[in-house]
């Protein structure tokens, strides 16, 4: 098997502006995009808001596990279920297909128990919180995250993990950008892949089969400029290529004061799970019930309480300099300048990540750490070691959105250094969205009080019912683009990941999902290439 990388095995600006589109959709807003940039700029060193003003694309070995969290969970029944009120909604076949293949993803990533739900309260040994918040309206919603087997301190990054597995069966060739897929004819059997290289040197790529895993904002992208065969583009017959464009919406419903802090998170923090001799973490949070979504038309959405940074945080502050993006340098030299404690943790916490400490005492020490500590644990995870100065405790919230045709991925006029037209992105956020997050800030208000918890503060723009002034920004989680249907004129690969018409032509990630439910979507891509990697030998092998 060939990899096909377009980047190499560390981050270039020269590959980097190869992920540039040309935005016309949301976000729209300066709101918008200074949170962008406060959220997205600080999981990725070369991300940029002007060349990616949507979505979160790195072009490196392991693409944007480079940049994530490390937030894994299942979609539930639900998620693949058709929701009369969410129109285009159900996929070809329910969560049982997949089950089979999520123990497998979870190896992968390194997980725990797939437990998601109140179920966690009996594998951890902890009686669950009492009085009960009313199951009716919300539920308790787990998730956990993907450590890193190399760096006890990190999270997952692909590119190292599969380069340490030293797969003999596969051969990964770096600085090869696909630029077109080739095609018999008639366009109805894959053939090949033209190639390019960052200096635009092309070659071709002979195979029985490929499979695009660029992301469902490249997949479309490379569909569509595909056009020898069909004008139109690749599995685009019936004009579906490039649509249904979703991603998981973010935003800020509330904050606590304070004083309330601990009590919050008591409940809703991190908890440490021994299994099988490994530690893993597992985060808690509150989605609305399954019957609640159905009687109000909800999307499927969730909220989780996350620490807060200070505007005058010292690791920030030390990076804008270090980056030269910094508009106030005095100002941001003497936050830096009158932090040193933060900084020296800092440099420590870097230490214990080098081969300075051995291996095995690092291990003990994070494993000690994640059943003792777990806040402590993910707070290093997310701030990968630099401990930042906390300011709060907010709450923030994402959903899904509703399926939507004139949301879409077409072609630019503008093309990339390698002659290939961008991505022109019509990203649309829908109004069922927006009420589903102002309607779960409410029910946390009202029933948090009731259960004898603190009261949140909620944003002005939900108390003022006012959710077209909510700051939403997208979460990096894009989907939908080449959606999974077994209908040719509703998707663009059939249930097997197969495009639609074109033999020997697949399609991987979250761009083959029809909806996205509220959930990360790591694992559920992981699942479904384990599944798709089981297809194509049965497909070769006749």
């Amino acid at each position: 098997m060939l990899v096909l990388e377009s980047g190499q095995l560390e981050e270039d600006a020269r590959f980097d502006a190869l992920n540039a589109v040309e935005s016309v959709g949301e976000p729209k807003s300066l709101a918008q995009r200074d949170k962008r940039i406060a959220f997205h700029g600080a999981n990725s060193n070369s991300w940029s808001s002007e060349s990616q003003a949507f979505g979160v694309r790195c072009r490196v070995l392991g693409g944007s596990s480079h940049a994530w969290a490390g937030k894994s969970a299942a979609f539930e029944d639900l998620d693949f279920a058709v929701r009369s009120w969410v129109p285009y909604s159900g996929w070809p076949f329910g969560r049982e297909v997949l089950d089979p293949y999520l123990d497998r993803a979870g190896e992968a990533l390194n997980l725990g128990p797939h437990c998601y739900d109140e179920q966690f309260w009996k594998l951890i040994g902890i009686a669950p919180p009492d009085p009960q918040i009313d199951p009716k309206l919300l539920r308790s919603f787990f998730w956990q995250f993907a450590r890193s087997r190399i760096d006890q301190m990190d999270i997952i990054r692909f590119g190292r993990e599969f380069l340490a597995a030293d797969a003999s069966n596969v051969h990964i060739l770096l600085n090869a950008t696909v630029i077109r897929i080739d095609t018999n004819e008639n366009g109805t059997a894959f053939t090949g892949l033209e190639v390019s290289n960052i200096d635009g040197a092309r070659s071709q790529v002979r195979a029985k089969a490929a499979v695009l895993a660029a992301s469902a904002i490249e997949n479309p992208r490379l569909l569509l400029a595909s056009n020898r065969a069909h004008p139109n583009g690749l599995g685009n017959k019936n004009d579906i290529v490039g649509r249904f464009l979703m991603d998981h919406l973010g935003a800020r419903i509330g904050r606590f004061k304070p004083e309330d802090f601990a009590a919050i998170t008591r409940q809703f923090g991190f908890y440490g799970l021994k299994y099988h001799g490994h530690s893993h973490m597992y985060m808690h949070g509150l989605v609305p019930s399954a019957e609640l979504q159905e009687r109000e038309r909800l999307m499927h959405c969730a909220a989780y309480m996350m620490e807060e940074r200070a505007p005058d945080d010292p690791w920030e502050a030390l990076k804008r300099l270090l980056r030269t993006k910094s508009e106030r340098p005095i100002s941001d030299l003497v936050v830096v300048a009158k932090s040193p404690g933060l900084i020296v943790k800092g440099l420590g916490m870097r230490l214990f990540a080098t081969n300075a400490i051995p291996q095995r005492l690092k291990d003990f020490a994070t494993n000690l750490m994640i059943l003792r500590n777990p806040n402590f644990v993910v707070r290093e995870f997310q701030s990968r070691g630099l401990p930042h100065k906390l300011t709060g405790l907010v709450i923030d919230a994402i959903t899904e959105q509703r399926p939507d045709p004139e949301s879409r991925i077409t072609l630019s006029q503008k093309t990339d250094a390698l002659g290939v037209p961008l991505a022109r992105v019509d990203w649309r956020i829908d109004n069922d969205a927006r009420r589903s997050l102002g309607r779960l800030g409410h029910l946390l208000l009202e029933e948090f009080p009731r259960v004898g918890l603190p009261a949140p503060l909620l944003e002005d723009w939900i108390t003022e019912n006012r959710p077209q002034d909510a700051i939403i920004i997208d979460m990096a989680h894009t989907a939908g683009t080449t959606r999974m249907s077994d209908n040719p004129k509703l998707g663009i690969v059939n249930s097997n990941c197969q495009v639609h018409g074109v033999a020997g032509l697949y399609v991987a990630g979250a761009s083959v999902f029809p909806t996205s439910g509220h959930a990360n979507p790591t694992l559920m891509i992981v699942a479904l290439a384990i599944r798709l990697a089981d297809r194509i030998k049965i497909d070769l092998s006749h």
